[in-house]
């Protein structure tokens, strides 16, 4: 009986110490995890220059555009209103000077898009690759728990089944023949 008491003890130590090899294993994964994500940050960081440069992009257009806009609505006006030719020549001369501003603008914000578009397609790219390489070590540490838990459970099975033959295979003649032995009564003197 001592003896599957034993073989029990050492089925949960061996547990504990593959467990406590996975816990070690988890801590040097995440120290790896904390470099990586600090390295990809480093890697990544002129995606929020590209995204700015859009913002700033996107607001000058529309202030290009509004700036156009009201320029030629205003020469417009001075047109059907009969105003001096000066003025309308004035007003026309503005228009053009918006109207060319608003097409720099146009195309400065599709270069900023261009390289928005480019550097966000890099760092998903870049996130994805870091979140892949993550969930599979997940996955094969998971698999080793998994694994760990199923051979413990194996080994306490055999061992309960060694248990149940021993208290089979015992007479109630031979545990007290046992006990007369270990404790010395029974015998005549």
């Amino acid at each position: 009986f001592r003896t599957s008491a034993d073989k029990l003890a050492l089925c949960h130590f061996e547990l504990v110490r593959k467990l406590h090899d996975l816990i070690k294993e988890m801590n040097r994964f995440n120290e790896e995890q904390i470099k990586m994500h600090r390295k990809t940050k480093e890697e990544v960081s002129g995606t929020l220059e590209a995204v700015q440069n859009v913002q700033s992009s996107v607001q000058l257009l529309q202030k290009c555009k509004d700036n156009y806009h009201s320029k030629w609505l205003e020469w417009d006006r001075l047109k059907k209103d009969g105003t001096s030719q000066k003025e309308i020549d004035k007003a026309e001369h503005k228009s053009k000077k918006a109207a060319e501003s608003y097409k720099a603008s146009i195309e400065k914000y599709r270069t900023a898009r261009s390289d928005y578009q480019q550097k966000m397609a890099e760092a998903a790219q870049k996130f994805q690759q870091v979140e892949e390489i993550h969930l599979r070590h997940m996955k094969g540490l998971i698999k080793s728990y998994s694994h760990s838990i199923e051979d413990t459970h194996v080994q306490v099975g055999q061992v309960h089944e060694e248990f149940k033959q021993n208290v089979e295979n015992i007479r109630v003649h031979d545990l007290i023949q046992k006990y007369a032995l270990t404790k010395g009564t029974g015998k005549e003197k």
